[in-house]
């Protein structure tokens, strides 16, 4: 139940190319408190139920928590979280061994877009695709939690 992720920027969208997957994703938050995020999910056909404890020290690993349930019972919730719902599609790329979740995002945050990779260890090595950026790895401002009430355009 402890994710292990790094987060970096992208430079540019080579990585589109690579996508076996894409999804678009619509997500607010029932708290955002950043000891404690109660997330809700609609992924594609899915909804999910994810709750996230605060970041260790390094920002790379903190504690999980999620559970599928209906997207019907997704959208009934939508609407009780925080101002600020993420619009956003998401590709997954596979890279050697890994695979990133890379999320290009629309509306007030039009313009973003963030790669995450998650791994086994703090330690675990990976190979870096040329559309990778700068690593903004426990940087508060690439939270999604921070981005509802902090949108990319306003920064």
């Amino acid at each position: 139940m402890i994710e292990i992720e790094r987060k970096f920027l992208v430079k540019n969208e080579d990585f589109k190319k690579s996508a076996f997957t894409k999804n678009h994703i619509a997500q607010g938050y029932l708290s955002s408190v950043p000891e404690r995020t109660v997330r809700v999910r609609i992924k594609g056909n899915q909804g999910f139920l994810t709750i996230k404890g605060a970041s260790n020290a390094s920002g790379l690993s903190r504690f999980e928590w999620e559970k599928e349930i209906s997207v019907e019972e997704a959208q009934q919730l939508l609407p009780l979280c925080e101002k600020g719902v993420i619009d956003k599609t998401r590709f997954d790329i596979k890279i050697g061994e890994h695979i990133f979740e890379v999320d290009e995002f629309y509306g007030d945050n039009q313009g973003l877009i963030v790669a995450e990779i998650e791994l086994d260890t703090e330690e675990t090595s990976f190979e870096k695709p040329e559309w990778l950026g700068e690593e903004v790895t426990g940087d508060i401002k690439y939270y999604n939690a921070y981005l509802s009430h902090n949108p990319f355009t306003q920064w």
